[in-house]
């Protein structure tokens, strides 16, 4: 029984799909005004994850995650400046260059990191799709204009607090009345924007020349490809009280009703504490990594190390542990697959592989438990069940992990540039006769998971493996970087 923590419900509830035919569900994706790191990939990891686990299951599924290349404000609200074309001004391109660069940017990002969305619309691919719904919208009396545009009025929807668990006679009005003060509640907010004449991206409409507001995008083009009603919605927790918020009254005000029975969303990736932002500066790109010498996919595990809900605290010690770890678990598939067994298969290896399998199934379904499902994976590696079975499990989990396992043996591994520079200043120290000092520095190559063999001309490194997560060997690999 898969259960997942709803925030429409607040609570932990069993997941019964509205068609287990067809599964939709839809993740806000990346506003491409700049690039997507890491605090950015977390999410799309998990989710990643989770579209897989749902395939697992045997349910067919559709994965819908938006482009915004328009009507994003810096607020997250109605104020401030529309982010794509800050990004514009930033770099002197147009906003339509911007977009087009920094999706390539997350495309190449999430290829690394083997997350494949089945479709990436773009907001300003969808104008007319976000005009019809807002006319449905004001056609059920949930709209009024304003000097600023056409504004949702959240006093014709009760219920309008409560997802988000706001206290609305708290909330700071100021902001949004100087923004705009014909708006009847200062949470009000903006579906179609009319008086920024100077706004590089603009379209005819019912209500003047202007833009869609952010929130629009989402509700227009998940029901668009998901229908009126579909299983789940996801997205950081920093878009519950005002994106998500909004998404819920916009469905109420267009349907009637709520479009998603599932409210999905994550914790944020941090780095020594601080949430990882473009505003603080303190973010990784995925390629960052790559030029370091990370296997990508050895991010990914590191991310499948957390549930969702509790975020990642992220260092690069932390990631290296993972990418040994990753080694080690592909070492272990290439040996299963050389390996030919003579044992047959017993009822008692039948049973224990149906019992691993189940375990897993178990693990995740609480809640997208990740981190458990992965010791089911290691307890299964090291059982005695046969390499035949080992293999066809782990190739089974595999597809919910997304580590491309069954590629294993095929892939390069390079030594990071760090480590490199440590061989090379360790063997200058060596020849200059500085033992003491080339010993420490072979100190920082092994917390670094690598350990050097001195050689008449030279040195060779070799990756060492995790003895933390698998206790049965723990030299190093005996084939050479």
């Amino acid at each position: 029984m898969l259960k997942l923590y709803n925030t429409l419900s607040h609570k932990l509830e069993e997941f019964k799909p509205i068609n287990p035919d067809q599964i939709g569900v839809y993740s806000c994706g990346p506003t491409v005004y700049w690039n997507q790191h890491i605090g950015n990939m977390y999410a799309f990891v998990q989710w990643d994850a989770m579209v897989r686990f749902l395939r697992f299951l045997g349910w067919n599924v559709k994965w819908v995650m938006n482009i915004t290349d328009v009507g994003h404000m810096t607020s997250d609200e109605d104020s401030g400046e529309d982010k794509m074309e800050k990004g514009a001004k930033r770099e002197g391109m147009t906003p339509w260059e911007i977009a087009d660069k920094y999706l390539g940017q997350f495309k190449e990002s999430i290829d690394l990191l083997n997350i494949k969305p089945d479709l990436l619309p773009r907001a300003t691919e969808h104008i007319q799709e976000q005009i019809d719904l807002i006319k449905k919208i004001e056609d059920r009396g949930f709209a009024y204009k304003t000097k600023t545009g056409l504004v949702f009025n959240t006093a014709k929807f009760p219920g309008y607090a409560d997802f988000a668990r706001l206290d609305l006679s708290k909330q700071e009005a100021g902001s949004r009345v100087e923004v705009d003060p014909e708006k009847k509640n200062p949470w009000d907010f903006l579906l179609w924007v009319t008086n920024q004449p100077n706004h590089i991206m603009l379209w005819d409409s019912p209500w003047g020349k202007g833009f869609p507001g952010w929130h629009i995008e989402c509700t227009a083009m998940s029901t668009k490809y998901l229908g009126e009603t579909f299983d789940i919605h996801t997205g950081g927790k920093e878009h519950i009280p005002v994106h998500h918020t909004n998404e819920v009254a916009q469905g109420f005000g267009a349907f009637g009703h709520q479009t998603a029975n599932f409210w999905l969303h994550n914790e944020w990736l941090s780095i020594k504490g601080e949430k990882a932002s473009k505003s603080s500066g303190n973010f990784y790109l995925v390629t960052d990594l790559v030029e370091k010498g990370y296997d990508p996919l050895a991010f990914r595990y590191l991310v499948l190390t957390s549930q969702y809900h509790s975020g990642l605290d992220f260092s690069f010690e932390a990631l290296t542990g993972a990418q040994t770890t990753l080694f080690r678990l592909r070492d272990l598939v290439v040996g299963w697959k050389q390996t030919k067994d003579e044992t047959g298969f017993s009822r008692e290896t039948i049973d224990k592989t149906q019992d691993y399998r189940q375990k897993f199934i178990d693990a995740v379904s609480n809640d997208l438990n990740f981190p458990a499902g992965l010791a089911v994976v290691w307890e299964m590696a090291k059982s005695n069940i046969n390499s035949e079975d080992k293999l066809d499990l782990i190739l089974e989990f595999d597809k919910v992990m997304g580590l491309r396992l069954a590629e294993a043996g095929s892939e390069k591994r390079e030594t990071s540039s760090e480590v490199e520079e440590l061989a090379q200043k360790r063997e200058v120290l060596r020849k200059q006769k500085k033992w003491e000092t080339a010993d420490e520095v072979r100190k920082e190559i092994e917390k670094l998971g690598y350990t050097i063999e001195d050689k008449a001309d030279g040195y060779v490194l070799k990756h060492c493996h995790s003895e933390l997560v698998y206790t049965e060997r723990s030299e190093c690999d005996s084939e050479s970087i």
